[in-house]
C-alpha cells in the first residue's frame, strides 16, 4: 500500500503538486489522467524517490519515503525517456542493472526480452536501436525483477502495433500477479482499458477519481 498524506511539491517557487491525499492498493491499476503539465509525472516521481515532497508524507507499507527508505521496495519503473548506456547491448544493460540488486539472474533478463518482444542475443549496441525498440527496453527493465509496484509513465510511446499487443500481455500478467501499477496514457481508450480507477489530475490536484 501506498498512502499519500497532503502531499505537496514546489520547484523554483512553482507548486507542481498541491496538496494530494491519496491512498494505492496492491492488486489495482491506477491511471493517471490530465493534459501535459497537470503533474502526472510529477507525483510519479515522487512516489518513485526520485523527489521528495516539500510538504506532506507519502508511506509505502508503513514506512516513510526520505525518512525511513529512499525508495521504495520491489519497484519497477519507466519514467518520460528511457536512457541506457550507449555502447552496450539490450541485454547488457539490463544485466547491468540487475546486477545492483542481485535479485535476478539472466534468465530472469532474458525472459523480459522476449516478454518485450526484443532478441537476448542481438549484438547490436543500443545507440543503434530505434525508439520503439529502446522504448521496448524500458518497459523490460521495469519489469525484468518481479516488482510489487509497477510506475510507467506514457509506456505506449513509440510502440508499433506489435509493441502494444506485447504490453496489453505484459499488464494482464502483472495484474494477475496482484501487482500495484500506477500508469499514464494519452491515449484515453487504452487508459480505460489497463485501469481499474482512474484518477484525473489538473494543476497538480487529483480532481476526479473514478471506478472502472
Amino acid at each position: 500500500m501506498i498512502k499519500l498524506e497532503n502531499v505537496s511539491k514546489s520547484i523554483k517557487g512553482k507548486t507542481v503538486i498541491d496538496g494530494i491525499t491519496q491512498t494505492f492498493h496492491g492488486g489495482i491499476t491506477y491511471g493517471l489522467k490530465g493534459i501535459n503539465g497537470s503533474g502526472k509525472t510529477m507525483l510519479m516521481r515522487l512516489i518513485s524517490g526520485l523527489i521528495y515532497p516539500t510538504a506532506g508524507r507519502i508511506e509505502i507499507r508503513g514506512k516513510e519515503l526520505g525518512k525511513d527508505l529512499s525508495f521504495p521496495e520491489n519497484l519497477g519503473l519507466l519514467i518520460e525517456n528511457p536512457a541506457f548506456l550507449d555502447t552496450y547491448t539490450g541485454f547488457d544493460n539490463l544485466w547491468l542493472l540487475a546486477s545492483l540488486n542481485n535479485k535476478v539472474g539472466k534468465t530472469e533478463v532474458r525472459e523480459a526480452l522476449l516478454k518485450t518482444g526484443l532478441n537476448p542475443e542481438d549484438r547490436r549496441k543500443y545507440k543503434k536501436y530505434s525508439l520503439g525498440m529502446k522504448q521496448r527496453l524500458g518497459i523490460a527493465a521495469a519489469i525484468m525483477e518481479k516488482p510489487q509496484i509497477l510506475i510507467l509513465d506514457e509506456p505506449l510511446n513509440a510502440l508499433d502495433a506489435e509493441g502494444v499487443a506485447l504490453f496489453d500481455k505484459i499488464i494482464r500478467e502483472e495484474k494477475e500477479k496482484g501487482t500495484l501499477i500506477i500508469l499514464s496514457c494519452h491515449e484515453e481508450e487504452k487508459l480505460r482499458e489497463y485501469s481499474d480507477v482512474i484518477l484525473t489530475m489538473e494543476n497538480g490536484k487529483i480532481k476526479n477519481r473514478e471506478e472502472l
